[in-house]
């Protein structure tokens, strides 16, 4: 059982998907160092990570 409700879920994953987009447009712009670059692109995949786990709560309410 889920301790968030559907909309709490639904304003968490809207919240993640408009930061996850940012994040790539940053990464496309290719104007990051190298630090900045690496922290991005585990910015990006911990997005992605976060927002499959919550479309799967989702699924199970």
């Amino acid at each position: 059982m889920s301790q968030y409700t559907k909309q709490e879920l639904e304003e968490a994953k809207a919240s993640l998907e408009s930061t996850l987009r940012k994040c790539e447009k940053i990464q496309q712009g290719g104007r990051l160092q190298s630090a900045q670059k690496t922290l991005n692109d585990r910015r990006v995949n911990a997005l992605r990570v976060a927002l499959a786990l919550i479309e799967k709560e989702m699924e199970s309410l």
